[in-house]
């Protein structure tokens, strides 16, 4: 089989199984990245695997947004990522924090990024081998290219809104509600969103795999979330913004775009409107 091709056990061309993994690990290849806490990743991890300094990938200057192209460029390329390289990506949290990765490495130009369906507890239950030898690759060769209709601004959000254009917000019910504020100035939802947590595409547990794409959007539509329109995603410090957005594009959506400060940055604002309440 060839690395490149498609799983043709998988539900999406974006996603592997653990067992095409399994069936790649040996491959030179191979580009994986365990995209989860590094501590966990010192712990114990899918053998070959390169670890991150942090999921969030947040820059150091402004830990508000993601990390500038630059400062993304160089730590993958000393995990060995090259622009033409094929990167398999895994987590221990039901793919949050590799879809996470996913859309920073789409936001700076790399198409060629898979997630493993199911992750790292899916490997665990099914009873394949784990290591905490460190991952040592050849420094990579990756150049980024930034595509900024990958992300919004608090400007873009505030032009969605005088559009009519579709938001969704991924968070949980007591974020959304205004109940947690999660130490925000202020708290509740932007007026007009759709409001769905992201964890509810998810299978499980213990495996935490993708439900059906069918199941998927069935989920969304139940929400009032158009899977096929334009959309702004939201969260508190665009991780989960991020996961909504690869569950679009999931779907075919390719005109989704998260909202990078998402309410780090809106609900600590004076010129953002924010509404409570469940409605």
């Amino acid at each position: 089989m060839s690395l490149h091709a498609p799983d043709p056990m998988a539900i999406h061309p974006l996603l592997v199984t653990t067992q095409w993994l399994a069936d790649h690990l040996d491959d030179p290849e191979l580009m994986l990245i365990d995209a989860g806490e590094s501590v966990a990743y010192r712990r114990a991890h899918i053998r070959g695997a390169a670890g991150l300094p942090h999921p969030y990938l947040k820059g150091h200057t402004n830990d508000l947004l993601v990390m500038p192209p630059e400062e993304f460029a160089a730590l993958v390329r000393r995990l060995g990522v090259s622009s033409d390289g094929e990167v398999i990506l895994y987590d221990d949290n039901a793919s949050l924090h590799a879809a996470r990765l996913w859309w920073v490495f789409q936001l700076y130009g790399h198409d060629r990024v898979r997630v493993v369906d199911g992750g790292l507890n899916a490997w665990l239950e099914e009873g394949r081998p784990l290591t905490s030898a460190p991952a040592r690759r050849p420094e990579g060769t990756f150049e980024a290219r930034e595509r900024s209709i990958e992300r919004c601004s608090a400007a873009d959000v505030q032009a969605a809104l005088i559009a009519g254009k579709q938001i969704w917000d991924a968070r949980s019910d007591a974020e959304w509600t205004g109940t947690e504020s999660r130490e925000n100035r202020r708290a509740g939802h932007v007026p007009g969103a759709h409001h769905l947590e992201w964890i509810r595409v998810m299978q499980g547990p213990p495996y935490r795999r993708f439900r059906s794409l069918p199941e998927i959007r069935g989920i969304l539509e139940a929400a009032g979330v158009d899977p096929d329109a334009p959309t702004v995603t939201y969260c508190q410090s665009g991780i989960r913004a991020a996961f909504a957005t690869f569950v679009l594009r999931l779907l075919g959506n390719e005109a989704a775009q998260a909202y990078d400060g998402s309410m780090a940055e809106w609900a600590n604002r004076d010129d953002t409107p924010l509404v409570t309440g469940s409605a």
